[in-house]
This record gives C-alpha cells, sequence and structure tokens, in this order.
C-alpha cells in the first residue's frame, strides 16, 4: 500500500476566500461556530471580506489552522489516512491536530495565543531570499552578530531574521538573485523571540498532549516522533528555532513515502517538495473540489 504524508503550510499561503467553498458543509458549520466562540470574531468573515486583516499575524494564523483542520476532517469523511505529517510553522499545530495530540478547541487556543503574544515583538526583520550561494549566505550569517537562518525552505529558496540592520548586512554583503522582506511584525523563528516563547510556554504546559496516532516531523526536529512529551518539547523550541523544511522534505523518502498531499490554501509546500524529492507524488487539497470523491 502507498504511504501517504499529509503536510500543511503556514503564514503566507493564506488567501482571501480561503475556506468559504467549505461553509455549507455541516462538518465544516461545526468548527467555524466553535471558532467564533473561542476566537470572537468569525473566520469566514475574515476569509470573505477582510484582506486586511487576513494578512496580520492576529488573524492569519488562527483562519489558517481552522480551514486547515477542516479539511482533514473532510478528508477523514472521505476514509483518508495519512501514514506521516509535518507542517511548515503554523502549519505543525494542525500537523499535530491530524496526528490525533490535541483536539480542535486544544489546538485553536493554542494557536490564538500564539499569534498574541508574536504580535508583541515588533521591530525585527524578516527577508526571503532567492537563488545564493549556500556556503557564502552560511558564513556570513555566521559572522553577522543579530541575524539567523529562520526558514531553511530549499537548496534556493531560505528566511532570514533578525534586525532590520543585520539583515541588510547580510543581503548587501552576498550575491543574491531576489530579497523580499516579508510583511510580518517582528523577528520570527529567532532569539528574539524568546519574550513571547516564555508566555507562550505557559499556556502551552497547560494543554495536555496525547501521543500521535502516526509519525510527526517537527520544524526543530525533522526526525518521525510518536511521544506526547517530546512533540511537546519541540513545539516549545518552535518560536525561536529555525524551520527545518528542507530537512523534512529529504526525510519523506527515507520513511518510505511516495505520495503527499499539501492540505490548506496554495501550493508552496507542493512546488518546494516537487523540486526537492522528484520521485514522490505530490497533490493539494485547497477546496471542496480538491477532496478524493
Amino acid at each position: 500500500m502507498t504511504k501517504t504524508a499529509w503536510v500543511f503550510p503556514g503564514q503566507g499561503s493564506q488567501a482571501l476566500g480561503m475556506g468559504v467553498d467549505l461553509a455549507n458543509l455541516p462538518i465544516a458549520q461545526e468548527k467555524y461556530a466553535a471558532a467564533e466562540t473561542i476566537l470572537g470574531w468569525s473566520v469566514l468573515d475574515i476569509c470573505t471580506n477582510a484582506e486586511d486583516k487576513l494578512s496580520s499575524s492576529l488573524y492569519t494564523q488562527p483562519s489558517l489552522y481552522v480551514v486547515e483542520s477542516i479539511l482533514v476532517d473532510l478528508m477523514r469523511d472521505r476514509h483518508q489516512e495519512p501514514d506521516l505529517v509535518a507542517g511548515h510553522s503554523l502549519g505543525e499545530y494542525v500537523a499535530l491536530y491530524a496526528a490525533g495530540v490535541f483536539d480542535f478547541e486544544a489546538g485553536l487556543q493554542l494557536v490564538k495565543y500564539r499569534a498574541e503574544v508574536m504580535n508583541t515583538v515588533a521591530g525585527g526583520q524578516m527577508t526571503a531570499l532567492i537563488g545564493f550561494n549556500r556556503e557564502q549566505l552560511d558564513a556570513q550569517i555566521s559572522a553577522t552578530p543579530d541575524v539567523v537562518l529562520a526558514n531553511d525552505n530549499s537548496d534556493g529558496q531560505v528566511v532570514i531574521s533578525g534586525t532590520p540592520e543585520a539583515v541588510e548586512s547580510v543581503i548587501a554583503a552576498i550575491k543574491v538573485k531576489r530579497a523580499v522582506k516579508l510583511n510580518v511584525a517582528g523577528a520570527y523563528h529567532s532569539p528574539f523571540m524568546e519574550p513571547a516563547q516564555a508566555e507562550f510556554q505557559k499556556a502551552l504546559d497547560a494543554v495536555p498532549f496525547t501521543d500521535a496516532i502516526v509519525p510527526v516531523l517537527s520544524n526543530t526536529d525533522p526526525t518521525p516522533e510518536t511521544k506526547a512529551e517530546a512533540l511537546k518539547q519541540r513545539l516549545s523550541k518552535q518560536m525561536t528555532g529555525s524551520v527545518r523544511w528542507r530537512e523534512i522534505m529529504l526525510q519523506l523518502p527515507q520513511e518510505g513515502i511516495e505520495t503527499v498531499v499539501e492540505i490548506g490554501p496554495g501550493k508552496v509546500l507542493a512546488n518546494l517538495i516537487k523540486r526537492a524529492c522528484s520521485d514522490l507524488a505530490v497533490t493539494n487539497v485547497s477546496t471542496a473540489a480538491d477532496l478524493p470523491a
């Protein structure tokens, strides 16, 4: 039997209209109502007509979690199951939900608080770099204080994070095909998030985790894990640690995975995986029309 991985995108993949086509499905209606009770606002309203809010972490992160979790439920309603899961940054919370580590409501409470504490850390900068010499980039980051490799997405695409001065210093010192400043409030996935992480840890400690029903590849440790305590420890390091997505992708064939399904808006992860692991079959489930019969 073909081994399948489900992967979940994070902040940056959000799009106006996401999840709106699911609104008439009973499974989705139940989740949207539960989410509104927890959040105090409607994910559907934000995704329908509030593009300015949807680009803000306070709304982006919970909205992505809710829409992707609903798609997980709809996949399961169609007798689909993964053999392994992974998520990019915020997407790791959906991966843990899909693996049965916590329930929908507990995961959303965590994501809501995560977005709130991350939004309190301002003044940093994140910039995506496309097309560069990896050795040159690593050397320059090592030689520059106050900047780190935040997202190691692929051999040709990364995100660096730190003070604006440090980020711009790295970019000026190396040859880069393209540099794109990200629209985020702070230097995510860097030591600058330590105050936010300390606050978030209190909420994380209060949520009971259970062992995963399928292995999870975590952002901070891209090896398969099912034990509840280990998965919680990995998640506790995520806000300040690098997203090791390149290593997660390379781990997929090592685990016998043959098919990957990206569940959520867009095709960012699917495109990265196609380039990194060309032998894997990759599909997307972004809308109701993408769901298997």
